[in-house]
């Protein structure tokens, strides 16, 4: 279990769960980092209960390593302010912030790690991106699958299915696994151990 870092204890990760607040938005293929994080805290006993101006976030740690677990309270396409307020007051680097997204591009639950590259037309990780100045920023992908027909805006804001469910939750897992992975054993041992994983 987790416990809460001590008030001079620097973090060495910042998890950053991209999403839009608002139970509006809960339970939506966007919003996957949310969950994702939220995962991880009830994990490893990290209450999500702090504030800064654009992130909401709990401080604890994974297997002895302090983390940072946040959520932006801001919308989607703003997440890069979220990221870089956070960097500065932590102060961390940007390839110490983690973020977590859904992945259009992905079959659903497949999860992918990258250690850095393009936003592959991700608005949430264009703004970190532009934000932070840098594409150098470790991210942990989550499959959400594409729409048979429709408008992707449409598909992403919409809620999971019933039947995609077990393929969701398990992808979901994998996430928070590989989360833990990156900031325990480093990014290469999580490239490795879960890009060559099939579909749940």
């Amino acid at each position: 279990m987790g416990s809460p870092t001590s008030a001079n204890e620097r973090p060495e990760w910042l998890v950053l769960g991209l999403g839009n607040p608002g139970e509006e938005y809960a339970g939506t293929r966007h919003n996957v980092g949310f969950e994702v994080v939220d995962l991880l805290a009830e994990r490893h006993g990290i209450e999500i209960d702090r504030r800064l101006p654009s992130l909401l976030y709990g401080s604890g740690t994974i297997e002895g390593v302090a983390v940072i677990l946040g959520k932006p309270r801001t919308f989607m396409n703003l997440s890069g302010a979220a990221a870089k307020e956070a960097l500065r007051h932590f102060h961390l680097l940007p390839e110490r912030l983690l973020v977590v997204l859904d992945d259009l591009a992905l079959p659903l639950g497949v999860v992918r790690v990258r250690k850095k590259g393009s936003d592959g037309g991700h608005k949430g990780l264009r703004s970190v991106i532009a934000a932070t100045g840098t594409t150098e920023v470790p991210r942990v992908r989550v499959g959400i699958g594409q729409p048979r027909r429709g408008d992707a805006v449409d598909y992403v804001l919409s809620p999971f299915t019933r039947s995609e469910w077990p393929a969701v939750a398990e992808g979901l897992e994998r996430a928070a696994d590989a989360v833990e992975v990156v900031v325990t054993q480093g990014i290469e041992a999580a490239m490795n151990r879960f890009n060559a994983m099939p579909p749940p």
